[in-house]
């Protein structure tokens, strides 16, 4: 049996040994360890590459949001909290669910059931945690059909949605999967399993159709780096 590796943090010690004490009764998940802070838990993540966190939301320093922000690769997340405002956020984001405190064994019980089968749906996706403005998204990179360049943010386009990232398009190529994503131009890049048609315009230029509407030009540099991956 795979089982869900899984780390705890929150700042109180008693909370992270009620989490731990419910766990016992589930053969499937491990505990991977725990942390009592973001910078700790920043650290324990990259080690252990967790498939799961219990997190608490408000926690001295940096908050839970704050921690998944700083993440490349956020994983799949239960939000613990005593703050019942708190949980409109957690809603918000898209969390698995949100447990507060004291932790019910019965609440407990559902927020395992969800993990399970959303872990088990998502074992592959790759997501960040993003604040724009005073909203919470978990994006899901697969979903990302456009990112444009804007100052020192990208814009990324998912869904209806246009989140902004405080990231240049410089330090997202470098991260990004250049199987999956191509920089078109110097101010736009393209998830290349949204590309519909490709075209040859006036003046020889190379444009992209995308699924989800919009024509997009190639440079003459990039157009030859993209025929000789094989997509034209």
């Amino acid at each position: 049996m795979k089982k869900i590796k899984t780390i705890i943090i929150d700042d109180e010690r008693n909370a992270r040994e009620e989490i731990k004490r419910l766990l016992d009764d589930y053969d499937d998940f491990e505990i991977a360890g725990e942390a009592k802070n973001a910078d700790e838990a920043k650290l324990l993540i990259e080690l252990s590459k967790p498939e799961l966190l219990f997190l608490d939301i408000q926690m001295p320093e940096r908050s839970g949001f704050e921690l998944l922000e700083s993440l490349e690769k956020v994983p799949q997340v239960i939000f613990i909290t005593a703050f019942d405002h708190y949980a409109v956020k957690a809603f918000e984001v898209s969390a698995i669910d949100y447990l507060m405190k004291p932790v019910r064994e019965e609440r407990f019980a559902k927020a395992v059931a969800q993990a399970r089968l959303k872990i088990a749906n998502t074992a592959t996706e790759s997501r960040i945690f993003v604040k724009d403005r005073q909203q919470y998204h978990f994006i899901n990179w697969a979903e990302v059909y456009l990112i444009e360049s804007m100052d020192n943010y990208a814009r990324l386009y998912v869904d209806d949605r246009k989140v902004f990232l405080k990231s240049s398009l410089n330090q997202l190529e470098k991260k990004l999967d250049e199987a999956v994503f191509f920089r078109i131009n110097r101010a736009q890049i393209i998830n290349r399993h949204f590309i519909d048609k490709v075209s040859i315009g006036l003046g020889g230029r190379m444009k992209i159709n995308l699924k989800t509407g919009g024509v997009f030009e190639v440079s003459e540099r990039q157009a030859v780096k993209f025929k000789n991956m094989g997509r034209a």
